[in-house]
């Protein structure tokens, strides 16, 4: 078996389409229908924001953005909701299989970017796993921006993801953290809406800020979209967007989102570039 995983990881190097051969070393359930894999395999470098295709052998390979912290380049984070046969797969990989992996592709978050800047970082459901590992950067290099707004949405208080470091995150005095939920029984004692309604009591400094969006395509419109309206030029508002991806390397077609590839040019954008296509149905 060594030599077949030896030559897999040789052959990654040079060729972006062969996977090479990991293992899952740690699995977690955070909510119902979502799972975070731990993997390891190898040295990994990553950017924030970057994703990764990953094989359920015998299965099928699907594109999953990476939630861990690319200062640990011995291990491999992936959140996954299962939502198709792929990435139900994944979801049920247990301690000690294998998995293929290939990777890293696209373009991340724009770290350096907003270095000096206030940050605000809009997460809708799942989206909160792409944009945690530019969390991460951001509270281990605190010093280096002003404000840090994280604005987070749920459907219900069952669906909210990392609750535990959420709360944690909510305790620290230098970052301002916020959920709201969609809808919620008696017990919730938080906020009760869309996103928004969090952004418009926000206080930040909209001609030196910096927004990182992730969620639903409607949502990161509107929240867009009220961003604008505060004053925050709209080259500085970054979308990860998600297409069905296939090669990740702008080859097969299957994530052309107008007359870009969201796995070459994206999955992040800023804004300015997706403006005339993210209300388009049709796209």
């Amino acid at each position: 078996m060594a030599p077949m995983t030896d030559a897999f990881s040789a052959a990654s190097i040079a060729d972006p389409m062969i996977p090479r051969v990991a293992r899952v070393v740690k699995r977690k359930r955070e909510i119902a229908d979502v799972v975070t894999l731990e993997i390891e395999g190898g040295a990994f470098d990553f950017a924030p924001g970057q994703f990764n295709m990953l094989t359920a052998f015998g299965v099928g390979e699907a594109a999953i953005s990476v939630s861990g912290d690319s200062a640990d380049s011995a291990r491999l984070v992936h959140t996954i909701r299962a939502v198709g046969a792929v990435s139900r797969a994944l979801t049920e990989l247990h301690v000690g299989e294998p998995i293929g992996l290939r990777g890293p592709f696209g373009r991340g978050w724009p770290m350096v970017e907003a270095e000096g800047r206030d940050v605000i970082v809009v997460a809708g459901g799942l989206g909160l796993a792409p944009l945690r590992p530019a969390l991460y950067r951001l509270f281990a290099e605190r010093e280096k921006y002003g404000r840090i707004l994280l604005l987070f949405g749920a459907r219900s208080p069952a669906d909210i993801l990392f609750r535990d470091e959420l709360e944690a995150w909510r305790g620290r005095l230098d970052v301002e953290v916020e959920a709201t939920v969609d809808h919620a029984r008696g017990d919730w004692r938080g906020n009760v809406g869309v996103v928004t309604t969090l952004l418009s009591r926000a206080q930040f400094d909209a001609a030196n800020a910096l927004a990182m969006l992730c969620g639903p395509e409607i949502m990161m419109r509107f929240v867009a979209n009220a961003l604008l309206e505060r004053g925050v030029a709209q080259e500085r508002v970054y979308l990860s967007m998600e297409r069905n991806m296939k090669c990740a390397i702008g080859w097969c077609g299957h994530c052309q989102f107008g007359p870009v590839f969201i796995c070459r040019d994206g999955p992040v954008f800023p804004y300015s570039q997706l403006r005339g296509l993210i209300a388009k149905k049709e796209i």
